[in-house]
């Protein structure tokens, strides 16, 4: 494709069509929405309203221009034509007649269906069409699942289709999966064969919903939302579809019979509860509980009657609860002896099974299929990296004392003297940077990855890790950038990352030219070690608890001055000082679904790890830049600038993307955004090599106008309003009372200069001042045992 994709034509406005228009709007695309007279309003309605959010931010709705099949003309004008329509081959030949005839010359055109035969759907398509049509089966929602699956035909160009490919990584943060025109395609195809499996074994050892959801959730890697809750977000009718087109078109699978639709699933069928679209599924919402929340009813499938839900209680499960390692985990539930054990075994090992039975029907190699299921399903491994976390061997002569034999693939591998199918995969980043064997030669041969990515594990293996220490390590990334990578628990920083960061920024800048802090966990950084920091209070060691402070605030004032620009690479959960490092980082690349915040008031504490100081200096010096009519319109300015900044704090306010995160503060407009997870470290590194490229040199310590006492009295009459209304407790009044005064600039008078230091000596006093709050302590403890904040 010589010309860049920048517009985009979605055919069809229902939950798919709208949805994958919202994602093409997230990424910058004009975006053309089209459907029957009046559908694609309502299909643009319920994407800016749907939860989870479609858009990275609301306004970005406008870049979707709405339009009807009555006025295909739009099409014309798109790069890219995406077919959304149902599920029904005949209208969609129709509709692709139409659309045909008025393609630009370079356009892709495709489908997204999740098991229509591609090659069928485009049948009827004119020659020169046919060159430029192929399948793109997203996955729902499309913003938050990555995995992009493209079905060629035999007619289609390959260079349309890498074009695409890259597009959909790069700009739309894909990972795509070739696939086959076969059935289901790669991820549904396993994805319904476990589901199924787990209905059949439910009834046979007769479990009930909860169980099953305790069962085949986050115990074995897969999504919370486990079996049940999945089948009612998915919706059951669309569930029932999918198995009944797999029935149809899987004449020669030897599971074919399993491709019937369960009981279970017939009897909500009848009676229209069809999960979150209809109100009520497998499970139900019911009356609101004394905290406000609605109480979660399961539904009995003995009596087809709702009722409260009952925790599921299984040793096995208890026992792995303790482990921290997920390949041990996992050979721990399945060597139980209890149900969970038995259930468990007798689930995987069919599924394994299964999925190594499809190569090559459906994929070539198990890298693919493993890829699928980790980016379409949320597995956190795919089902051979969990077959190589249990053991091949020992599987397989499991399975055979069983009297199965597993597929003639594995048995051809273990003959040829390999015991898995990657190797030295650790399980929670298998097919990432690796070796996998090759079902055709098995040899092992290295996985491909999309040009510039690369993977913190093949760097250490290749002997790139310099220091390492519980919570963090030292690697050299090339060219003269170091890494600095967080892998304690959570990522929560503690004494052991706080010394190792600031002694590679002071050591290590005769050797680097640049530094990234990043890492590949599920998440950035929860925030700092709360535990450490309760213990310390509960034994009133308070000498140690500044220290402790003291020495975070040093190292965010080490990133910050440091002479070798410092690139943070954020993702997920960036929370409390995780936030606070990203804020104090020379740049910033940040993954699109960045979830940041400055939330410590809801332990009962101020940020205080420079968080206040950077939020207070840079709504100071936003205000700086307003000109406003004289000194009152600078008063002005400076009283709106602190008061959102303090509102944003005040109020632990969480992003919801990156782009949110800008409009909160939290990242700088010359921020980076990657809408790849695989690629922020990689253009993290770009933007260091950057920086030090362009001759860094780092900011001198701010030194702003104080708000003053006037700005103080009016953030703090505005708490007592709200205490007064009931909307805060007694204690939250206090701690942004205490926030107020620190972002008002202490007690120094309004415009009086005031220093990065003067503000990091008021933030640690106010830190320590509340340690010593009983209500402090609650609320810490409460969060590590619930997770959750306490209102107290």
């Amino acid at each position: 494709m010589a010309r860049p994709i920048e517009a985009v034509a979605v055919l069809g406005a229902g939950t798919m069509g709208a949805r994958i228009a919202a994602h093409c709007a997230n990424a910058g695309l004009a975006v053309h929405l089209l459907d029957l007279p009046g559908a694609a309003e309502r299909g643009l309605r319920s994407a800016v309203e749907g939860k989870p959010a479609a858009f990275f931010a609301p306004e970005l709705a406008r870049r979707i221009r709405l339009g009807s099949f009555d006025d295909l003309a739009p099409v014309a004008q798109a790069d890219w034509v995406i077919e959304a329509v149902v599920e029904d081959l005949a209208i969609k030949r129709k509709l692709l007649a139409a659309v045909a005839p008025l393609l630009a010359p370079h356009a892709a055109l495709t489908t997204n269906t999740s098991g229509l035969p591609v090659t069928a759907v485009g049948a009827e398509l004119p020659p020169e069409v046919k060159r430029r049509w192929f399948g793109t089966h997203f996955f729902n929602p499309p913003r938050y699942l990555r995995l992009l699956e493209i079905i060629p035909t035999a007619g289609t160009d390959r260079a349309l289709l890498e074009a695409i490919a890259e597009f959909a990584d790069r700009r739309l943060g894909k990972g795509v999966v070739f696939a086959k025109d076969t059935p289901n395609f790669i991820a549904n195809r396993i994805g319904t064969f476990s589901m199924l499996t787990v209905l059949r074994l439910m009834e046979e050892m007769d479990l009930d919903v909860e169980q099953i959801d305790a069962l085949t959730g986050p115990a074995l890697g897969w999504p919370k939302s486990a079996t049940f809750r999945t089948a009612d977000l998915v919706g059951v009718d669309l569930l029932a579809h999918v198995i009944e087109n797999s029935y149809q078109n899987l004449a020669g699978d030897e599971k074919r019979e399993l491709y019937r639709v369960p009981a279970p699933v017939r009897a909500l069928l009848e009676r229209g509860w069809l999960g979150e679209k209809s109100g009520q599924g497998f499970y139900r919402r019911g009356a609101r509980t004394e905290s406000g929340e609605r109480e979660i009813l399961v539904l009995d499938l003995k009596t087809m009657e709702y009722r409260p839900r009952r925790k599921p209680r299984f040793p096995s499960l208890d026992l792995a609860r303790t482990i921290d390692d997920p390949a041990e985990r996992l050979r721990v539930i399945l060597g139980g002896t209890d149900a969970a054990g038995q259930f468990l075994w007798r689930l995987l090992s069919e599924v394994l099974d299964y999925a190594a039975r499809r190569i090559p029907e459906i994929a070539d190699q198990p890298y693919e299929i493993d890829r699928a299921m980790r980016w379409g399903f949320g597995w956190q491994a795919g089902p051979f990296a969990m077959w190589d976390a249990l053991g091949l061997e020992a599987t397989v002569a499991r399975m055979e004392k069983e009297q199965r034999q597993p597929a003639e693939y594995v048995r051809r591998l273990l003959t040829s003297g390999a015991k898995s199918f990657y190797r030295d995969a650790p399980l929670e980043r298998a097919a990432s940077g690796l070796e996998a064997v090759s079902p055709a030669t098995l040899a092992y041969a290295a996985v491909p990855e999309p040009e510039g990515v690369f993977h913190l594990d093949a760097l250490r293996r290749a002997g790139r890790e310099l220091q390492r220490n519980p919570g963090c390590s030292l690697l050299d990334l090339g060219d003269g950038v170091g890494c600095l990578e967080f892998h304690a628990k959570m990522n929560a920083i503690g004494a052991d990352i706080v010394a190792l960061v600031t002694q590679a920024l002071r050591d290590g800048a005769s050797r680097f030219e640049a530094f990234v802090i990043g890492n590949e966990a599920e998440n950035f950084s929860a925030g700092a070690n709360l535990m450490l920091l309760l213990l310390a209070i509960q034994d009133e060691d308070w000498d140690e608890v500044e220290l402790a402070v003291r020495t975070f605030q040093g190292m965010t004032q080490a990133i910050r001055r440091s002479p070798r620009p410092v690139v943070a690479a954020p993702f997920g959960l960036t929370l409390g000082g995780g936030c606070e490092v990203m804020l104090h980082a020379a740049q910033v690349a940040a993954h699109a679904e960045l979830y940041a915040g400055l939330v410590e008031l809801g332990v009962g504490l101020i940020p205080a790890g420079g968080g206040t100081k950077e939020m207070t200096v840079r709504a100071l010096r936003a205000a700086e830049r307003v000109r406003g009519p004289g000194s009152r319109g600078e008063s002005v300015a400076v009283q709106e600038a602190i008061k959102q900044a303090f509102e944003t704090v005040a109020m632990a306010k969480v992003s919801t993307s990156a782009v949110e995160a800008q409009a909160l503060g939290y990242l700088p407009p010359e921020a980076v955004i990657v809408p790849n997870r695989d690629r922020v470290l990689a253009v993290a590194k770009e933007e260091a090599l950057r920086l030090a490229r362009e001759g860094y040199r780092p900011p001198a310590p701010a030194l702003v106008p104080a708000a003053g006492p006037n700005v103080r009295a009016t953030l703090q009459m505005g708490v007592y309003l709200m205490r007064q209304a009931g909307y805060i407790t007694e204690f939250e009044q206090k701690l942004a009372n205490k926030l107020a005064h620190i972002m008002a600039g202490g007690d120094a008078p309004a415009g009086a200069p005031i220093g990065e230091d003067y503000l990091l000596d008021l933030e640690r006093e106010a830190f320590l001042s509340l340690c010593g709050e009983a209500k402090t302590r609650e609320r810490i403890q409460f969060t590590l045992k619930t997770g959750k904040p306490l209102r107290n």
